[in-house]
């Protein structure tokens, strides 16, 4: 269904979104000082229409407030209609974001489990970054796969290893951004979530896992990551981060993450509580 309070808009809408510019002193790489003071700047504050689409999927008809308290049944149906909307708007955007808000320190505004699907007319530069370094490695290397790759050396180390079965594996990434941060990675590189059917057992165990370490399901973001439109050489995976502290000036300042429990130490305590 359309979300109620959309970020973006129809074709036929006035919403807009800000456009650096590319000799902007906020985003000259060379020199931003010598740059933002040049005399002729014609479009020094640019915008561009923010049309696309904005949904929300409801995971269950049931009411629930977390995705932790699905049946396995309901949770498969939950993720079926993740990729059914993601498949259905893939065509036309240049990128699909879907996201679950749970808790309002993870921006959720209803307290009913949902899934918001962002159909987007840019890639945005996370994302685009994210397929450039798939792509250079996959050449780089005559045709492997990065996140493959890096899945078989955490198989191999099990330092940050949370959980995996014969679909996918469930780890703390390497320098997390934030405590208990997880990431779920298909064993085998394949671009587009919505053209895949792996995962889901284990992303209910994760959420499990989750809840069992804290006594309860903590609010959390978690995201699917696909391929853009056009990318050839992706690999999905879906991350899932806890609402366990707060942003503060100098990572909001720098962009540099302070995380406060190490990977290997969350891992470990969330082995246990998967019972892996």
């Amino acid at each position: 269904m359309p979300n109620l309070y959309p970020v973006l808009s129809g074709p036929d809408d006035d919403a807009a979104v800000a456009v650096p510019t590319a000799e902007s002193g906020l985003t000259s790489a060379a020199d931003p000082l010598r740059s933002s003071a040049r005399a002729a700047e014609p479009e020094l504050f640019r915008t561009a229409p923010a049309h696309g689409a904005h949904e929300v999927i409801v995971s269950s008809p049931r009411h629930a407030t977390s995705l932790a308290e699905l049946d396995a049944g309901e949770l498969g149906g939950a993720v079926a209609a993740w990729r059914a909307r993601i498949a259905a708007r893939a065509g036309a955007a240049s990128y699909v974001h879907l996201c679950v808000n749970e808790g309002p320190a993870a921006g959720a505004t209803q307290p009913h489990s949902h899934a918001q699907l962002l159909a987007l007319p840019w890639v945005p530069t996370e994302v685009a970054r994210e397929r450039e370094r798939f792509g250079s490695y996959n050449e780089r290397t005559m045709g492997g796969h990065l996140l493959e790759d890096l899945l078989v050396e955490e198989v191999r180390r099990r330092d940050r290893l949370v959980a995996i079965d014969e679909e996918a594996a469930l780890i703390c990434p390497w320098a997390s951004r934030s405590p208990y941060e997880l990431r779920l990675v298909p064993r085998s590189a394949a671009p587009r979530f919505e053209d895949d059917d792996r995962g889901t057992t284990l992303l209910g165990r994760a959420l499990g896992a989750l809840a069992a370490r804290f006594d309860g399901a903590p609010q959390l973001n978690l995201w699917v990551r696909t391929a853009p439109r056009g990318a050839t050489e992706f690999h999905w995976h879906i991350d899932i981060a806890p609402r366990l502290g707060t942003r503060a000036g100098f990572e909001l300042g720098t962009g540099v993450e302070i995380n406060s429990v190490a990977p290997e130490r969350a891992a470990a305590e969330l082995r246990e509580a998967v019972g892996a």
